[in-house]
């Protein structure tokens, strides 16, 4: 059977099976079959080959938009004829195409001696921002020597005109409302994780946005209101927590956006969302960058009474007012030239923060990256004219402020900014470009990542990229026949583009599938470091990382750069002494408890940079604090580290990262070897004084300090979902941290997770000696509940074997990962047993393998949204409360959580948390205490 005759029967099954419309095009075999069917007149499948060819193949660097360029090109030379093709109608279809090959046809036709082709091919080119150095080397190369056409088009580029031709954003756009729920809404439910296998297919993943019967809602108001847009929100919460998730993102654009080009299907863009609280910082850097708009309502208040103090319940917490309501089919209109919300008139907001100059240039272009490479394109044509470049954009924010010192990001942001024109050290809130050091992409969005590249004709990572790396994480629990499919693919593109993967597509190392968290604090070697990552727990314990939507990943890959503000930073310090039977995942839950107390349940962290001072904590361990800051919705997290700590820090690096070469994972540009010469440049440049680890001045401002007592921590503490809370609201958020006292030893638990990123070699080294101590205590260990390991990485599992402590796990374990026969399908039920799962995400990322449904699970990882771990059963929600290691392994033995004595004796004798006084002196708090940890 041909390949065309195959797609017309997938098209005909995926109609009947799934309701959906053929899937786009992306291979050159079968775009080549049907240009041969077009060409052929008296073909009976001519007409709906026309339909694919125009209306339903790939753009960008899919091998079928090579396909289609070329015979675009073939049909304006007039080497082939099509009469449902003109030559005009050529051009137009290859301006949709973005770049990459259909910019090289382009650049051929506007450069030849065609008069009659290179004139309209030129004024397509205007058009065009997706250049890349080849092409801008051929334009440059043709001015030099004269030609009339390359002078016109360096000379539009000189001005922008591909960006100033298009048309301004309306002054007003109405919005009709859509409550898509109350409290914090999870990506989860725009993008659920057990559904990362579609997302590559975007028509499919659209049907998994929320429910069906939501999705038809939706529809419903569109069609009530057709000249309006759906802008969904978060109701008395802050939308897109826990997640970039592009895939979000793209599943609200495609429910309420617009298309983005008529000949590109399921490419949607400018959604509009909004939440009471706003947006998740990091899902909101993904709604710029499809040119959306996000809104921070504030429309629920804290009520106060007559004096002014604010009106507390029966809890504690602040009572809440509604300032205005935005019930569902609500028509608002945002003005986005005064910056204002109305309704009828009447002003309801100020929204100015969601049309900033930069932000309203996303908006204009239709995403960023249109936004990036057209400066990049702009600054090139100008320099090689030899002109200056209009001043077309909105400048760079640049805000200095004279006599204030710089906080530890400020830092970072300023020693890897380009293109600033201030000799003035920059502060918070300038709205810059940095190069980007160190790039993850995760396997659940890698393909998403990989479409993004393809899209805007990228072939090759940037050269300024220190180290990127391809995980395979995320589907390491079930090798089935998805990601048999899709993994392979996917690593076999990131391999070509350059980046480390955690697969060898020619079969010369083992699978790695190591979390992608762990391997990126391990190849950060340089705490002045940028990283960004398509995961929102890119958060390493060394320089600063920002968790990033999949199109901001593609962009860090494919330039080197990314865009955007210096945030505020909030400065937490500690006190007092912890007690030795304590965890250090206690001292990350305390911090965020004892936060929100100070603040009067106001979260300071939100959108913030956290600067934890933790300054003997080694690279591993820190990196327990700086995961959890994305629960605690900062932007990001940075660990201030002695200069010591730092130096061994970055030996354990240049060990695993030496692993990674001696397994053949290096790549042709030896991108591991040359990490591991930087880390032995910023060593010597810190044992000789030259540049000491990164810290603060001592005259940084902070937006707030905040000095947790350790004092004040006499229990482990459990983050809880707080699932029957009668105040929807407040149910799946992090910030219920309870002591283990107030479950009063009675919480039946039903399935134990330790695992995830928040973990480490320690933890594990602790399972065993507890179990060792419940076997001494009771003469035998058993289970009364299920509990699941998986540790971080194949090198913790080396590391164990050789210290002896995996034979202790080995010994209590009831099943054993085997890498030469991976599981094929995900477990469905749980025995009371421990299971030693294969390296990876597992349970946390709710993707492959699940608690069953309505379980109560406690967890050392970070999530604990509805679904994610655990769904609801029919008769009882389930829960995943958020614990300790010790905690999480005590709870399964006795079946429920555990009271304080009980807990106790399990880890005596386990050296959990030990303190240290400070090597010198880190910052102003009183009292504060540096803190080192057991390993």
């Amino acid at each position: 059977m041909s390949l065309y005759l195959e797609y017309i029967k997938e098209i005909a099954t995926r109609e009947k099976e799934l309701g959906l419309h053929p899937k786009p095009i992306d291979g050159e075999e079968l775009t080549s079959e049907i240009i041969a069917q077009i060409k052929d007149t008296g073909n009976e499948y001519r007409a709906d080959s026309l339909n694919f060819f125009i209306y339903n193949t790939l753009p960008g660097t899919t091998s079928a938009a090579g396909v289609k360029a070329a015979f675009l090109k073939e049909i304006i030379l007039g080497e082939s004829v099509v009469a449902e093709i003109t030559p005009t109608y050529a051009f137009e279809l290859l301006s949709h195409m973005k770049g990459g090959p259909s910019v090289k046809v382009l650049l051929d036709l506007a450069l030849s001696d065609n008069t009659d082709v290179a004139a309209p091919a030129a004024e397509v080119l205007k058009t065009q921002v997706f250049l890349y150095e080849a092409d801008m080397d051929q334009l440059e190369a043709a001015y030099k020597s004269g030609n009339a056409i390359a002078k016109d088009v360096l000379e539009s580029y000189s001005k922008a005109e591909f960006f100033t031709k298009l048309p301004e954003i309306d002054e007003e756009i109405e919005v009709v409302t859509y409550i898509a729920g109350v409290g914090d809404i999870s990506t989860d439910l725009l993008s659920p994780g057990n559904q990362a296998h579609s997302r590559s297919d975007r028509e499919l993943h659209g049907q998994c946005m929320m429910t069906p019967k939501e999705q038809q809602e939706i529809k419903a108001l569109q069609a009530q209101h057709p000249t309006k847009k759906v802008m969904l929100i978060a109701e008395k919460g802050t939308m897109g927590v826990g997640s970039s998730r592009m895939s979000g993102v793209n599943n609200v654009a495609l429910w309420a956006g617009k298309q983005a080009s008529p000949y590109v299907p399921f490419v949607n863009f400018a959604p509009v969302v909004a939440g009471t609280n706003g947006i998740s910082p990091i899902f909101l850097t993904t709604v710029d960058v499809t040119g959306g708009i996000g809104l921070n309502l504030k429309n629920w208040v804290k009520d106060v009474d007559a004096a002014g103090n604010t009106v507390v319940d029966d809890n504690g917490d602040a009572v809440l007012k509604e300032a205005y309501s935005v019930e569902t089919g609500t028509v608002l209109t945002i003005n986005t030239k005064e910056k204002k919300l109305y309704n009828a008139g009447t002003e309801l907001s100020d929204i100015s923060a969601a049309f900033t100059p930069q932000k309203v240039e996303f908006m204009k272009a239709g995403s960023s990256y249109a936004i990036v490479f057209g400066k990049k394109l702009q600054t090139f044509a100008a320099k090689t004219l030899g002109v200056e470049a209009d001043a077309v954009y909105a400048l760079s924010k640049e805000i200095s402020h004279e006599g204030q010192g710089l906080t530890a990001v400020e830092k970072i942001f300023n020693k890897n900014a380009v293109g600033v024109t201030s000799k003035a050290a920059l502060h918070a809130g300038s709205d810059v470009r940095v190069q980007v050091n160190i790039v993850g992409s995760q396997d659940t969005t890698g393909l998403m990542t990989s479409q993004e590249l393809e899209s805007m004709a990228a072939t090759v990572i940037s050269p300024i990229v220190d180290g990127a790396y391809q995980s395979g994480c995320h589907t390491a629990s079930v090798w089935d026949s998805k990601a048999q499919v899709n993994i392979p693919k996917l690593m076999a593109f990131m391999n070509k583009f350059g980046l480390i993967t955690a697969r060898d597509p020619k079969g010369v190392y083992p699978a790695m599938t190591d979390v992608i968290h762990k391997v990126l604090n391990d190849i950060t070697v340089d705490d002045w470091a940028i990283i960004i990552g398509g995961d929102s727990h890119t958060r390493m314990s060394k320089g600063v990382a920002f968790g990033a939507d999949s199109g901001t990943v593609g962009l860090a890959l494919a330039t080197g750069e990314a865009s955007m503000p210096i945030p505020e930073s909030v400065k937490v310090t500690f006190k007092g002494e912890m007690k030795d039977y304590m965890d250090f995942r206690d001292v990350v839950h305390a911090t965020q408890a004892q936060m929100l107390k100070q603040f009067g349940g106001d979260n300071v962290f939100q959108g913030r940079i956290i600067e934890v001072h933790i300054g003997t904590l080694l690279a591993d361990q820190a990196f327990t604090f700086t995961d959890w800051s994305a629960e605690m919705k900062a932007k990001a997290s940075i660990c201030i580290s002695e200069d010591k700590t730092l130096i061994e820090s970055l030996e354990i690096a240049k060990s695993r990262i030496q692993i990674m070469i001696d397994k053949g994972m290096d790549n042709d540009i030896q991108m591991l070897n040359g990490l591991i010469k930087i880390a032995d440049k910023r060593i010597d440049q810190i044992t000789t004084g030259e540049q000491p680890a990164l810290t603060p001045d001592s005259n940084a401002k902070y937006f707030a300090e905040v000095v947790i007592d350790l004092d004040l921590i006499s229990e482990p503490m459990i983050a809880d979902p707080d699932v029957n809370n009668p105040d929807v609201s407040k149910r799946y958020t992090h910030d219920t941290i309870r002591p283990v006292s107030f479950y009063k030893g009675e919480r039946k638990v039903d399935l134990g997770f330790v695992g995830s990123c928040m973990v480490h070699k320690g933890d594990m080294k602790i399972i065993a000696q507890m179990l060792r101590n419940i076997e001494e205590q009771n003469g035998s260990v058993e289970f009364k509940a299920p509990l699941v390991i998986a540790p971080p990485t194949y090198n913790i599992v080396d590391e164990l074997k050789a210290e002896g402590d995996w034979d202790v796990l080995q010994k209590y374990a009831g099943f054993e990962f085997n890498d030469d026969a991976p599981k094929e399908s995900a477990r469905t039920k749980y025995e009371n047993i421990m299971y030693l799962e294969r390296p990876g995400c597992n349970l946390c990322m709710g993707n492959q393998e699940k608690a069953e449904k309505g379980d109560t699970v406690i967890a050392t990882s970070t999530r604990l949204f509805q679904g994610r771990v655990v769904e609801d059963s029919a008769e009882k929600k389930g829960e995943s409360l958020l614990s300790s290691t010790p905690v999480v392994v005590l709870s399964t033995v006795l079946g429920r959580t555990p009271t304080i004595e009980e807990y106790k004796a399990a880890v005596k004798g386990i050296k959990l948390t030990d303190f240290a006084p400070p090597l010198h002196e880190l910052s102003k708090a009183p009292t504060a205490k540096t803190i080192s940890f057991y390993s």
